[in-house]
């Protein structure tokens, strides 16, 4: 696969060669290759077929873990968060310490690996929250806390934006059954010319009982008038992060 260098950007097929558009450009690669029959039976290509197997284990866990904590990353996540995503959920799958290669899962690998991930790799957390997030771990909670402080002095503020707020989102997953549980806190509105005050927020465990548990923190910026609420889908600002994980 080449990037097309030409003034002129081209679509279709011309010779033996493909020309696409991807969100990265416009693409260039020769037609041809190995049948899928082939692949999928001769011996020579059972390495490939394990990779086929587990980049579909894979892709089947990420659309779980994406779908189920979507309505906390919402306006949160960056263009490339699914790939992303993919990418760490592979590292995962690939320290699976009971099964042979081609039969290797996420629910068997080092959950560990995703803590810390950013959901906008654009925005970090610790780059658009500026002050110290304290976290809490017990047996029956997560949470966070923030003490007070002066918004415009210590968050990456969008133009335009009059509040934010910060959220909390708890989810399990059992992988190999197929269940999923989920909590969201949304927040509260907080005007960023003001000092906050205390800001605690908590998430129940009760409440998520599969075995590969998560904690997320986030901050949205929005703009208030007259009482409406317009949200900033800012990937330069908003931000969260995976901070908090559990293998039960």
């Amino acid at each position: 696969m080449a990037k097309q260098a030409s003034a002129f950007k081209l679509e279709g097929n011309i010779g033996g060669f493909s020309f696409y558009k991807t969100r990265d450009g416009h693409m260039a690669r020769e037609k041809g290759g190995v049948s899928k029959d082939r692949i999928m039976t001769d011996p020579k290509y059972a390495r490939t077929r394990e990779n086929l197997k587990e980049f579909s284990e894979n892709a089947k866990t990420v659309k779980m873990l994406k779908d189920t904590i979507r309505p906390a990353v919402l306006r949160i996540a960056d263009s490339k968060f699914h790939a992303r995503l993919i990418r760490e959920m592979m590292k995962v799958l690939r320290t699976d310490p009971v099964n042979g290669r081609g039969k290797r899962i996420v629910a068997e690998g080092d959950w560990s690996l995703i803590q810390g991930f950013e959901i906008n790799s654009n925005a970090v957390l610790s780059g658009s929250v500026k002050t110290e997030i304290a976290l809490t771990n017990t047996p029956t909670e997560w949470g966070f806390s923030i003490d007070p402080f002066l918004p415009v002095d210590f968050l990456s503020i969008p133009l335009g934006a009059t509040h934010f707020k910060l959220m909390a989102a708890g989810a399990s997953f059992d992988f190999q059954a197929g269940t999923k549980s989920f909590i969201l806190d949304a927040g509260i509105n907080h005007p960023v010319e003001q000092l906050t005050g205390l800001i605690t927020m908590t998430i129940p465990k009760a409440g998520l009982p599969e075995p590969n548990k998560l904690f997320i923190i986030g901050i949205e910026f929005l703009q208030v008038v007259n009482g409406q609420n317009y949200a900033f889908n800012s990937e330069e600002h908003n931000a969260a992060a995976i901070v908090t994980v559990e293998k039960v």
